[in-house]
């Protein structure tokens, strides 16, 4: 299930999903892709909104005060039958970043699903040699991606690059990569 809590900017907006460039089936069709390739099994709740509720979750899970791009909530033991976990992207960041590498916000949603998959499936680049990126860069190719949450991090990147069609929402920082156990960016 993807829901869209739209930002301030497009709020009363009749058609919010088209204004922003985005299909809510196509991003389930692509979250559904996504935890094949990575054999995660369940159903993942995916929350598409923006910077202040990222802020608000990051620092009650996470007890940092900022805003964020993606965030996993793995469901655990004990949990919903059924469900892997939830994810919450803010689209303000995540337009900030498609601008800046060059590609659409439909584009940056999708590296921000794989990467918050990823977790999911319990996946850990900041704990583990390497695995979750060298996963991450092969089921971006098998996915059609261009770069990686990961990959990019590890490279620099091309500021030239800009992309005229990406919304203009307010752009904001980048995930912060030291998480508590459970909750992941």
């Amino acid at each position: 299930m993807i829901t869209l809590e739209a930002p301030r900017s497009l709020a009363g907006e009749a058609r919010p999903w088209q204004k922003l460039g985005l299909s809510k089936t196509g991003l389930a069709r692509f979250v559904n892709r996504a935890r094949a390739a990575v054999g995660l099994e369940g159903e993942v709740h995916v929350l598409l909104t923006g910077d202040a509720t990222l802020r608000r979750l990051n620092r009650k899970f996470r007890g940092k005060n900022t805003a964020t791009d993606v965030l996993s909530f793995p469901a655990g033991d004990g949990n919903a039958v059924g469900v892997a976990g939830d994810l919450a992207i803010s689209l303000e960041t995540a337009a900030g970043q498609a601008a800046r590498f060059g590609h659409s916000l439909r584009d940056e949603v999708r590296v921000l699903l794989l990467h918050g998959v990823l977790h999911l499936a319990g996946l850990n680049h900041e704990a583990d040699a390497g695995e979750m990126a060298a996963r991450e860069a092969e089921l971006r190719r098998d996915l059609g991606l261009e770069t990686g949450l990961i990959a990019r991090v590890a490279a620099p990147m091309d500021k030239q690059k800009q992309n005229a069609g990406v919304p203009r929402l307010r752009p904001s920082r980048s995930a912060q990569n030291d998480k508590p156990a459970g909750v992941r960016a």
